[in-house]
């Protein structure tokens, strides 16, 4: 059987239980430093409350150790591992290749998506130096991850929702070389959030003060079936900066949508125990969005930006017919509650919104006096009748128990076995009182036992056999079923399956003889591992260098061109027809950035 994984973001321990509470099966939490999220580090205590209770779940917890590491820094590292691995965490995400020249304890180890893992030819590497499981490169295609997937037996984690960077991941140097802020040491600046114009070397503009680099967000809630058949085990959900209602809903939606997928396939089964009842359907138009795209999981198509705003649109909910002094009417498509926030481009194409006094059916009653026109589209970017749901759903996760109650040789056995078949039992052979009435004993005994409410377990099936019904007070029946849970969760956490992985140092060539800033070195430790691995000629990384002349700031599979219609690999009758003149660029009002195209790999820098 396959394991499927949900993994989900925990900005703290107290979001990453409610992560686990809502279906996930493992979670990925920053350390104190040495994130990619500097601003959601988290202590070693706390990130130790997290793995005790994913634990109880047999949920993972993976910790964040994927920046870049100065010289200075590393010893501080290495020791946050070991403290790490004793504390029971069962991955480290690592970027920094200096780290596998320390000396390691026997714990898992991921290829961040930050390092890369686009080709190949990359990905064959990783898995033969020895690490466990490589996170792919966002722009990768279902038909490319089918491609590695029957090239390497590597562990392959793919993103499916959340919010997208257009860079390579790891190649961004664009927030660095602008603000000195390094996207790879966990600082990003975000400048791909931010206005530019297009234009051409005559200065002729294809678009002015648009957010041309700024992507909608992923969701591939449709393409679960696909990754998983062609080879993904672990589907990642970005968003440690998001709030909890993001992780209610967005975790339970991919639950759903995996839960089904394992349902109607064999083969495949949960990478944890347990499950949650929802008192709410999952709608990811309902949380925060930049509208959505599948990017490139099937093939290229335009409108995958969105170059109106960075911000929250949420779901399209209709058209204004007109506007009086006290309210507008509307089109609309779904039920507006009080409270909702709305949304609408106005004619300059900026984004307004406002919050709902009131609604009354199709018309609604702002909260402040603003100007709309006929036929503006509205949008809900914040639901309130949703997010109070949300809010208030507090249903914890529970794991499912057979219960057994068996007369045997004068005896009383009384047996919990949960759904990963640990059991917990306790004889009883004290003299009892022969029940009076033997249906209501029995009921007693089932009754009693069943009453699991502020446990991690429920039960649906309690099997009782006994011949000669025997008067329990309530009294024991519930010490006995207190006694039983005990036992038995001390049972789950010693049988909880901890992997370990000992890494051992190789001499496998790298897919190249020489690296480029590109490869991130930033430290003697990853300059050894290189050599160690056949490298020749190396390039400091590019937060150590000062002079950023002729250097790549971005590399992305977005591309304007292809945006624009102008394209030469796949709209040549419309390029024909464009007068422009090469190079193009991007300005802002500081700076001029070249645009470079390598249409045989559909890339523009």
């Amino acid at each position: 059987m396959k394991e499927l994984e949900l993994l989900c973001p925990a900005k703290n321990a107290e979001q990453g239980k409610i992560a686990i509470n809502y279906g996930a099966d493992a979670v990925y939490i920053g350390a104190g430093k040495f994130g990619a999220r500097s601003a959601v580090g988290n202590e070693v205590d706390e990130i130790a409350e997290l793995v005790e209770f994913a634990h109880k779940f047999y949920a993972k917890v993976y910790v964040t150790i994927n920046t870049i590491i100065y010289d200075s820094e590393l010893e501080q590292a290495h020791k946050l591992i070991h403290d790490l691995y004793n504390l029971g965490v069962d991955a480290i995400i690592i970027q920094d290749m200096g780290l596998l020249e320390l000396d390691l304890p026997p714990i898992p180890i991921h290829a961040s998506t930050q390092t890369h893992n686009y080709d190949l030819e990359k990905i064959k590497f990783f898995e033969d130096v020895g690490l466990q499981r490589v996170i792919l490169a966002r722009e990768l295609s279902v038909k490319q991850i089918k491609k590695i997937t029957g090239n390497t037996n590597i562990e392959l984690e793919a993103f499916v929702h959340g919010a997208l960077c257009v860079s390579l991941s790891g190649q961004c140097y664009f927030s660095h070389a602008t603000t000195g802020r390094s996207a790879n040491r966990g600082e990003c600046s975000q400048s791909c959030r931010m206005k530019y114009s297009f234009v051409d070397a005559n200065n002729k503009s294809f678009a002015n003060d648009k957010y041309l680099l700024s992507l909608k967000d992923l969701n591939l809630s449709e393409s679960i079936p696909s990754m998983a058949m062609a080879g993904v085990t672990s589907f990642k959900i970005e968003g440690r900066l998001k709030d909890v209602s993001y992780v209610k809903n967005v975790v339970s939606l991919y639950r759903q949508k995996l839960d089904t997928f394992i349902s109607e396939n064999e083969g495949y089964k949960r990478a944890s125990s347990g499950k949650t009842v929802l008192n709410f359907s999952p709608d990811a138009e309902k949380t925060f969005n930049r509208g959505y795209t599948d990017y490139f999981a099937n093939g290229r198509h335009k409108d995958i930006a969105s170059f109106n705003t960075p911000k929250s649109v949420g779901k399209y909910i209709g058209e204004v017919i007109r506007q009086d002094r006290e309210s507008i009417l509307i089109i609309n498509q779904e039920k507006l509650n009080n409270g909702d926030g709305l949304c609408f481009f106005d004619d300059k194409n900026k984004l307004q919104g406002f919050r709902v006094n009131r609604a009354e059916g199709n018309r609604i009653f702002p909260a402040d006096k603003l100007f709309v026109k006929k036929g503006m589209k509205l949008y809900r970017n914040s639901d309130h009748a949703f997010n109070q749901k949300l809010i208030k759903n507090l249903d914890s996760r529970k794991i499912k128990l057979d219960i057994k109650v068996i007369e045997k040789n004068d005896s009383l056995y009384f047996n919990f076995t949960d759904e990963d078949q640990n059991s917990a039992e306790i004889i009883l052979a004290e003299n009892f009182d022969k029940a009076t009435n033997p249906d209501a004993a029995i009921k007693n005994i089932s009754k009693q036992l069943s009453k699991l409410g502020n446990t991690d377990f429920y039960s649906d099936n309690i099997e009782t056999d006994i011949k000669s019904p025997v008067f329990i007070p309530a009294s024991k029946l519930n010490e006995i079923r207190r006694d039983l849970i005990s036992k038995l969760e001390e049972i789950r956490i010693k049988n909880y399956k901890r992997q370990t992985a000992k890494f051992t140092q190789n001499n496998i060539p790298y897919i190249n003889k020489d690296v480029d800033y590109m490869a991130n070195i930033v430290n003697k430790k990853a300059a050894a591992f290189y050599e160690r691995h056949g490298v020749e000629n190396f390039e400091e990384g590019f937060e150590l260098q000062n002079n950023y002349d002729g250097k790549t700031l971005m590399t992305t599979k977005h591309c304007l061109r292809f945006e624009f219609g102008i394209c030469k690999k796949y709209q040549k009758k419309s390029e024909a027809d464009a007068k422009y003149s090469e190079p193009l660029y991007l300005t802002d009002k500081r700076e001029r950035y070249l645009l470079e195209f390598d249409c045989d790999k559909c890339f523009m820098k």
